[in-house]
């Protein structure tokens, strides 16, 4: 009898250990890399490849946040026969939250951005403000953010600039099954000058713990943009997701 007490307790410490254990090995860090295939409407109509990579460290009360993406392309010129550069766009961001309640925050934003055939030499933001969760479920979360901001611009050929903007924020996704997610951000920088709007709906499905084939429809509008640009442009990527 005594030996089966023994037994029990040795393997009820073994248990609660690996419990332990497994808790105190969970990485706050989340990671992913994303490569594929994009095809261009717009300011340019080409396909290209695109690469994507997202950084997340939470801790508590605090979450950063950095993103990385670009796409460029050459395409041949039917006339000379020459190879050139078509399209070319890189963004990079960080982002600190700090969560006051479970629901409420405060955020930090930098942005940078350059597009080399969208009219501007480069746009970057600079932003803080406030967020609320607005939707907290298993299954799918809303975040909506509103801030005040400055924007940093330059047009092609002309002089630097900048202007004050209200920026406004929508971030959900909603994990349809175990294998499928829907996301969609969106996001406006409304200055008195020129007024940025970015969706991106996106809809994935896991093909194994690490990897997941990813389609996005990407859609911009800038209100006020150089001769001979356009206003809007769309992306529509198939992207092959690594998660570590």
């Amino acid at each position: 009898m005594k030996t089966n007490y023994i037994l029990i307790s040795i393997g009820l410490l073994v248990a609660s250990t690996a419990i332990a254990a497994e808790e105190e090995v969970k990485s706050p860090w989340t990671n992913s890399a994303e490569l594929g295939f994009v095809r261009t409407t717009g300011n340019t109509e080409t396909q290209t490849v695109s690469g994507k990579a997202d950084v997340v460290y939470e801790v508590e009360k605090w979450r950063h946040s950095g993103h990385v993406e670009g796409f460029g392309t050459e395409s041949e010129d039917e006339g000379t026969g020459l190879t050139a550069v078509s399209a070319e766009r890189y963004e990079l961001s960080g982002k600190s939250d700090y969560k006051f309640t479970e629901l409420d925050y405060v955020y930090g934003l930098i942005k940078l951005q350059k597009d080399r055939f969208g009219g501007f030499e480069y746009e970057h933001i600079a932003s803080a403000g406030y967020g609320r969760k607005a939707i907290k479920q298993d299954n799918m979360e809303l975040d909506l953010e509103i801030g005040p901001g400055e924007r940093f611009f330059k047009v092609d050929d002309g002089v630097a600039d900048e202007e004050a903007v209200l920026r406004l924020s929508a971030n959900y996704w909603w994990q349809i099954s175990d294998t499928s997610k829907f996301t969609q951000e969106l996001t406006s920088d409304i200055g008195e000058e020129i007024t940025s709007t970015k969706s991106v709906t996106g809809i994935q499905a896991n093909i194994n713990s690490t990897l997941a084939l990813k389609f996005t429809y990407t859609f911009r509008y800038k209100s006020s943009v150089p001769v001979d640009t356009e206003k809007e442009d769309t992306e529509t990527a198939v992207t092959l997701v690594y998660s570590f």
